[in-house]
């Protein structure tokens, strides 16, 4: 498969999903069904399927499993070109879907995976990201073995004497941070240097020690928030975050917020009637994001845009948003609707 030179340059692990099928928990079920994921690689196939070229910087095992995940990106016309084939492992993760009463539920088992023992040198940064605008990571990249985030760090380095913009989901994980370093001896260094930024208030807390005033709304914390990000990420030029919350009757509420260039908006509210698979929405907003900051959108536009991809990928079972642009401008313009398209 012949790629194009790519607009974004992603760099984070593939892994295996295996999640329990039919609203089964794990001590019930006796079969998984198959899906491949990350959160950078969620990204890499929106962007391609909203027509920007992506390319996923990462490490497999030269097995089956390896091949496989990575023709599940070729499928979504994500370049591959670059992928190292080394080590043992894939990296694999486990889900239980919740409901409205009871939460989803993950399990990691990256320990030893190709990804994780992936060191410093190995990529040649320069070649992998030439012609790139954008080099997208995610602290999930940073939080799975101590070689892992210094390869972010020689990844940043390369692309911002490049002139390559940093984009960044702050992405805690804590179950990830096993390897002897807490994420705020790592993360406020690596970070720095970003430009784009997808965070949340909890994350923004854990990395930077950053306290909002939780009986404020969630506009003022988030510009609380990012009055303080600033001192810390000298560089940040747009901010986003996405917000979710449990309404009357278990609906859950889903808003989006953006500053750019110190402007700050906000998106409409969508009250979303039933989730088929909330895990990867997260990605989809910052995919959104990506696609309307590239399209040089309104931050108005461009925090509609990221929210209603982040809406619909909640209806799409696996963690690849599979939507057409086409799909998120209806929303924007109709909002939820259950009726059939003819």
């Amino acid at each position: 498969m012949v790629f194009q030179p790519p607009q974004i340059v992603a760099f984070g692990e593939l892994l295996m999903r295996l999640s329990c099928p039919n609203g089964l928990r794990f001590n019930q079920t006796d079969s998984f069904d198959a899906y491949y994921a990350g959160a950078e690689a969620n990204v890499c196939v929106l962007l391609s399927r909203l027509g920007v070229d992506t390319r996923l910087i990462t490490r497999l095992p030269a097995n089956e499993l390896g091949y496989t995940a990575t023709e599940h990106l070729q499928k979504q016309r994500v370049d591959t070109s670059k992928i190292l084939f080394e080590g043992q492992k894939i990296g694999l993760y486990f889900t239980e879907n919740g409901n409205g009463i009871r939460s989803t539920r993950v399990i990691y088992d990256r320990k030893n995976s190709s990804f994780s023992q992936l060191q410093k040198g190995q990529i040649d940064w320069k070649t992998v990201l030439r012609g790139a605008s954008v080099f997208h990571w995610s602290g999930i990249a940073a939080a799975v073995s101590a070689s892992a985030a210094q390869v972010c760090e020689e990844a940043i380095e390369a692309a911002v004497s490049l002139g390559i913009t940093i984009s960044v989901d702050f992405n805690y994980r804590s179950t990830l941070w096993d390897y002897g370093k807490l994420p705020s001896e790592i993360m406020p260094k690596l970070l720095e240097k970003s430009q784009i930024v997808v965070a949340d208030l909890d994350s923004a807390k854990v990395y930077f020690g950053i306290e909002t005033n939780i009986h404020a709304s969630l506009e003022e914390r988030f510009e609380q928030c990012t009055q303080l990000l600033k001192t810390y990420m000298p560089h940040l030029s747009t901010l986003a975050m996405s917000f979710r919350k449990s309404g009357e009757n278990l609906l859950h509420h889903y808003s989006g917020a953006i500053m750019h260039q110190n402007t700050f908006q906000y998106s409409k509210t969508h009250i979303l009637p039933h989730i088929t698979d909330q895990i990867g929405s997260g990605d989809s907003f910052t995919g959104g994001l990506l696609y309307a900051i590239l399209q040089q959108y309104s931050p108005a536009q461009s925090i509609e845009f990221a929210t209603a991809c982040g809406v619909i990928k909640q209806s799409i079972r696996g963690d690849f948003a599979v939507i057409r642009k086409e799909e998120v401008e209806q929303l924007i313009v109709a909002g939820i609707s259950g009726r059939i398209i003819r």
